[in-house]
């Protein structure tokens, strides 16, 4: 009894330190399963996805267990990490790289709103314990599907799996964390000046001139605006441009989707690997506007500036089949891109440079906006091309896709050339109808005063001291002509009171004379 009483008290003093955790770190259990849900939700969408691409297909190649390892294998190349096929001709393992970028919305989407609900204002949780909740739920599903998935005929590389997997997973549970803060802006953390500190002298004079003052969250919101703008501008020219390809190859494209597969799951297996590497072909037909072109593997490069066409080597599939052959129409007609972004880009600085009632930017700031602006285009162009290729075997297609610094350097020069000379033309021209519009307001106002001069009543003349003396000296002029007169004639006290009539006779009289108030009757 003495044991069992010794082992309840035990029991009872851990209460109060698992109060004390609870109350550390309230809302962590809640982000836990936030995160977890959000990762079974991916998982349940791609395993309900291919189980009916299985179901339908006449001929499976394997049992159900092989349709979920290929369901957790894509759920993880939905990350970003790279699997490698095991079940070759040759025996040698063949690395899948390339991402549909379609397939990362929904992964992104789920740890957004994850976040999102964790840090909202019905819960207790911190910022750091609710995007740390939700990071950890996530990774621990996404680490049994990649156990898992490593059974299968498509492994993940667990170098691509501990790198891709908590970067996406960060990253999407702070933006979620982040709004549902109201994206707070505060002050640059100690790092940013550390390395501001360590730029040269020169440059470090122009940031703090131009970045640094007190106008300068206006200077690079507007320069990331134009930035956004203008990559907007070169990924929407680049899906056009494939559009336009298609439409172009569309016999082509056509026959090669129909040579693929002859069943109708297949082909809509096909369809729908398609639509997923639309955001891939936008990003595709970017770098084939900006001239560095898209790497197909075994040496060849589909480009403007490129010689050879691509040959018979291309596997069949309707995007291989709609690229331009050497000398085409669109190889020149791509051009357009690039030019239409540094357009926009050069567009978006004018409107923040030459406002409607605030300061205008001097040449130079407005210069050095465009500038920021062309290092974040192409900064992101060179993210989107490296996220949008990879490998697709070894040797010769070690690399399908555009080369990612190649497309980040083009994209910078050409927002540079067009840009600079663009915003320079059009601040100036601006600046100018502006100062003609202060002008033409402010001649009408004079115009209007002048007129008004013209138009006034003349003064009356000022009375001189013996103007004056003469008429106190009038001998005809007597106390009650200061009276009101009736213009029709009829005596006074008729019509004033006698009150009103002993006003009047008291103010025209001399201080030194009372007047004695007249008697009644």
């Amino acid at each position: 009894m003495t044991c069992v009483t010794q082992m309840t008290d035990r029991r009872l003093s851990l209460s109060p330190m698992l109060t004390r955790m609870r109350d550390r770190s309230p809302g962590l259990a809640a982000s836990l399963l936030g995160g977890a849900l959000a990762a079974g939700l991916g998982l349940g969408s791609f395993a309900v996805l291919v189980m009916v691409l299985w179901i339908s297909s006449p001929y499976p190649d394997s049992g159900p267990g092989g349709a979920l390892h290929v369901a957790a294998a894509l759920w993880l190349l939905a990350h970003g990490v790279e699997l490698v096929r095991t079940d070759t001709l040759s025996g040698v393992p063949m690395p899948v790289g390339v991402t549909p970028l379609l397939l990362v919305v929904l992964p992104v989407w789920l740890l957004h709103r994850a976040g999102r609900d964790a840090a909202d204002a019905e819960s207790e949780a911190a910022p750091r314990t609710a995007w740390a909740g939700v990071v950890a739920g996530y990774l621990s599903v996404g680490g049994a599907a990649a156990l898992y998935a490593s059974g299968g005929e498509l492994r993940p590389s667990w170098v691509w799996t501990v790198v891709c997997l908590p970067l996406l997973a960060a990253g999407a549970a702070g933006a979620g964390v982040w709004t549902a803060y109201g994206r707070p802006r505060g002050p640059m953390p100690p790092w940013g000046h550390r390395g501001l500190d360590a730029l040269p002298s020169g440059v470090r004079r122009h940031v703090d001139a131009y970045a640094l003052e007190p106008d300068a969250r206006r200077f690079l919101a507007s320069a990331a605006r134009a930035a956004g703008a203008g990559a907007a501008v070169l990924v929407g020219g680049g899906a056009l441009l494939v559009a336009v390809s298609l439409v172009w190859h569309g016999g082509a494209a056509r026959g090669s989707f129909l040579q693929l597969t002859e069943v109708w799951s297949g082909r809509f297996a096909v369809l729908l690997l398609c639509l997923a590497l639309v955001p891939n072909a936008a990003v595709w037909g970017a770098a084939y506007g900006l001239g560095p072109g898209v790497v197909l593997g075994a040496g060849q490069v589909a480009g403007p500036l490129s010689s050879a066409a691509p040959g018979s080597l291309l596997p069949a599939f309707p995007l291989l089949a709609a690229v331009p052959g050497a000398g085409a129409p669109l190889s020149w007609v791509g051009g357009v891109v690039p030019v239409a972004a540094g357009v926009t880009v050069a567009w978006f600085v004018v409107a923040s440079a030459v406002p409607g009632g605030g300061v205008v930017w001097s040449r130079g700031r407005a210069v050095c906006c465009v500038l920021l602006a062309a290092g974040l285009c192409g900064v992101v162009l060179a993210v989107l091309a490296g996220v949008a290729g990879g490998a697709l075997g070894v040797g010769g297609l070690a690399h399908f896709g555009p080369v990612w610094w190649q497309v980040g350097a083009a994209a910078g020069l050409w927002t540079v050339g067009v840009g600079v000379p663009v915003v320079v033309g059009v601040r100036g021209w601006r600046v100018r109808e502006r100062r003609a519009w202060k002008v033409g307001v402010s001649l009408p106002s004079w115009l209007s005063r002048a007129e008004g001069d013209r138009s006034s009543p003349a003064e009356a003349p000022e009375r001189s001291p013996s103007d004056v003396q003469q008429v106190a000296a009038d001998p005809s002029l007597d106390l009650y002509d200061f009276l009101p007169s009736d213009s029709t004639g009829s005596p006074w006290h008729e019509d004033v009171p006698r009150e009103a009539r002993w006003a009047a006779l008291k103010e025209a009289s001399a201080p030194g004379e009372p007047l004695e108030p007249p008697e009644s009757g």
